[in-house]
């Protein structure tokens, strides 16, 4: 159990630069097998990187178990947010966030925006010497779900929201030593700032007459349900969704998606069948299928010109494939939180009531029992199975009635973005691109690339495509 307090903090919070399991992890699992308990930051936990009990886990969500996450989360992301709270409030927020990211605003109103938003941001790109991929996909994401969510223009607005989320993900999974300096306290004072800019316009709805339909936001919505009588959403419930919709949102994509081009820019052969630029048969990964995607897409449209449609999307078979690949690869997510609610037999121990578990999806998605040669990208490994609702085996995106509700949306900003890239444009890496686990994903010097144009009139009919 390590230290008095402090636990084995030192140990789980350690950067490491593997991308297997983390050493953390891994030596104890060696050690004591697959379940093992520790503590961390004062607290007792029991780590599991068993996959039968974590599903079993995620199907007793609300029965023996509950969501539960440390101090350090509640106090960034405030104690009314949506992942610490649940039962019917639960269930009913869950409704409210599908407004925005669900099937129906996929497809009628996300799926163009962020084609349109990812031209505009590629043309501008195309036009620096180097172009830092994490931070300008991060920015490229927050600004499009910033105005959908609150109708925020970065380049009207006298403050620079974003900024207040850039040290999110250093100091979210950190030791929390709240002092000037330490990625702890950037967090809590960049969620001071931002709650203050958000409670300032919540103000400010509510003393406004409504706006027209053309105009409302996510935001609108919100505070449309806050002020109906016997409304289950409070002022705090409400600020608390909003911070934590911009951050999700755009952080963990942007991560992905990151990852993702550095993979494929790893894997020319599995890169050139994304792109389709030429058939290619690979018996070994493709299993004699001829396999093209992006510019196969672009040539079979009656209109060259036109955007990318629903169908169009639904037909990535090795886009989605890819996807999966990457985030089981990238394991953004090092540790899911559930909290014992009465005392748990498992396999001849009891976990004692009131006891936190740590899900590790790390362990099982580079488990070599589960994934044959499991730090391989192998695109592949994928046909045939259905992860839209995640498995013992696949956790990426959580489990459970948890699932992510924001799966769907961060797999089509990945697939439009990618289609866009890959059908315009060539890129070169030029500096950064190495990983570092905190234990969460951070690319410490960034990715850097030179962005151009596949031919030089590529882009001249960019904005009848986006029409």
């Amino acid at each position: 159990m390590g230290l008095p307090l402090l636990g084995e903090s030192h140990h789980f919070f350690s950067p490491n630069t593997s991308s297997d399991i983390p050493p953390f992890i891994k030596e104890r699992i060696k050690r004591y097998g697959p379940l093992f308990k520790t503590s961390l930051v004062g607290r007792p936990v029991v780590v599991s990187t068993d996959p039968e009990f974590n599903h079993y886990i995620f199907q007793q969500e609300g029965k023996l178990f509950q969501s539960w996450y440390p101090d350090t989360f509640t106090e960034i992301f405030g104690r009314e947010n949506v992942g610490s709270l649940h039962g019917f409030i639960y269930k009913y927020l869950k409704s409210l966030v599908l407004r925005l990211v669900g099937p129906e605003s996929l497809k009628e109103k996300l799926l163009c925006e962020m084609e349109e938003k990812a031209w505009r941001c590629l043309e501008s790109w195309s036009n620096q010497p180097s172009v830092d991929l994490k931070e300008a996909i991060a920015t490229m994401i927050f600004d499009l779900t910033a105005k959908k969510l609150i109708s925020y223009d970065p380049n009207e607005s006298s403050e620079d929201l974003r900024l207040n989320f850039v040290a999110f993900m250093q100091g979210l999974i950190s030791f929390p030593v709240n002092i000037p300096g330490t990625a702890y306290n950037k967090c809590l004072q960049g969620r001071k700032k931002a709650m203050k800019m958000l409670k300032r316009m919540l103000d400010e709805r509510r003393a406004s007459a409504p706006r027209k339909n053309g105009q409302s936001d996510f935001f609108d919505y919100v505070v449309e349900e806050l002020m109906k009588e016997r409304s289950l959403l409070t002022e705090a419930i409400a600020l608390d969704l909003m911070f934590v919709l911009l951050f999700a949102t755009f952080e963990t994509t942007s991560l992905a998606l990151t990852m993702a081009i550095k993979i494929l820019t790893d894997h020319p052969a599995e890169l050139k069948i994304l792109m389709g630029r030429t058939v290619i048969k690979v018996v070994h990964v493709l299993q004699n299928e001829d396999k093209e995607e992006h510019e196969a897409i672009v040539r079979n449209r009656e209109n060259p010109n036109s955007g990318m449609t629903w169908k169009e999307y639904k037909s990535m078979t090795y886009t989605n494939q890819v996807i999966n690949e990457t985030v089981r690869l990238a394991n953004i997510v090092p540790g899911i939180f559930r909290k014992a609610l009465t005392d748990i037999h498992v396999k001849g121990y009891t976990i004692p009531a009131g006891w936190s578990v740590v899900v590790c999806p790390p362990a099982v998605h580079l488990n070599p029992e589960i994934y044959e040669d499991p730090l391989a990208f192998k695109p592949s490994r994928w046909d045939g199975i259905d992860t839209n609702g995640g498995s013992k085996n696949f956790m990426a995106f959580g489990g459970g009635m948890r699932f992510c509700v924001g799966t769907d949306f961060a797999k089509l900003q990945m697939a439009v973005f990618l289609h866009c890239l890959l059908t315009k444009y060539r890129w070169t890496k030029i500096k950064g691109g190495n990983i570092i686990r905190t234990p969460g994903l951070q690319f410490p010097e960034g990715y850097h690339v030179l962005l151009s144009l596949k031919s030089p009139n590529a882009f001249d009919n960019w904005k009848e495509l986006i029409k």
